[in-house]
């Protein structure tokens, strides 16, 4: 059995998958200090809680917070007895290789984007991902990654107007009953939800110009399908699209001999 990780600045995520579905998947903060018994204890509670009984036997990682790796490989060499697969690692094969400027680090977690959206939606593609930055991704015809663009995410925007700016509170994203807020609350979430309409489209449009061929817009991220209320930005919102990309990954690698 199959465990992905995806372990962001913010959340990780832990999903099993058995060939063909995922089983089950959760969410936790992202803390490096947290131990690999730690992991077992909080993973296993939750799979017993929804009487899951399986033998994980295979892990694949994608991470953009280096620090937390280390604690990932000792949970899976001390209670898997595997070695995991890191992406971006050089013994992590990709089904296309990054196609970006010489010496650059192209993050896991946009690899993994362009290796999911590429295998269920075919090239040409931007993924627009909400995290706690909101990255442009540009997926080639032949499925490879070859740059985008990388924005301030929704709520780290919101926390800066907070923390930037006395008289301003903390608020939460949601889509305003109209653009002309009449309160300060109001007021910042129009700015942000469409300020941040206006950025998604106005990137994509200035990305599929200067690609020169159709695209599809393809939206993942937990605040996708609140944007979406707002405007007709993407041709599809995938909420599972990282974790699809690991198990594509890993069965290219499995494919080609990389236990």
């Amino acid at each position: 059995m199959l465990l992905c990780i995806d372990c962001g600045n913010t959340n990780t995520v832990f999903s099993i998958w058995d060939g063909e579905k995922f089983l089950s998947t959760w969410r936790t903060s992202t803390e490096w200090q947290r131990t690999a018994d730690q992991y077992f204890v909080w993973l296993s509670t939750l799979m017993k809680a929804e009487d899951l009984h399986v033998t994980i036997n295979t892990v694949i990682i994608s991470s953009t917070v280096p620090r937390v790796v280390f604690n990932l490989r000792v949970l899976c060499d001390r209670y898997f007895g595997c070695r995991p697969l890191v992406v971006g690692k050089p013994d992590c094969l990709l089904p296309a290789a990054p196609r970006v400027d010489q010496g650059t680090t192209v993050g896991p977690d946009r690899l993994v984007n362009a290796a999911g959206a590429y295998d269920r939606h075919g090239g040409d593609l931007i993924v627009v991902d909400f995290g706690t930055a909101t990255t442009f991704d540009v997926v080639a015809h032949d499925g490879a990654y070859i740059g985008g663009a990388i924005a301030p995410g929704v709520n780290l925007s919101l926390e800066a107007l907070h923390h930037a700016a006395a008289a301003l509170p903390h608020v939460d994203i949601s889509k305003p009953l109209a653009v002309i807020g009449t309160n300060t609350v109001h007021c910042m979430q129009s700015g942000v939800f469409w300020g941040y309409i206006g950025l998604v489209r106005g990137i994509c449009d200035r990305i599929k110009a200067e690609y020169a061929v159709p695209m599809q817009i393809i939206g993942t991220g937990g605040l996708a399908p609140l944007f979406e209320t707002g405007d007709v930005l993407f041709d599809v919102i995938e909420d599972d699209l990282t974790m699809h990309g690991l198990t594509v990954i890993h069965r290219y690698n499995k494919e080609n001999g990389n236990p």
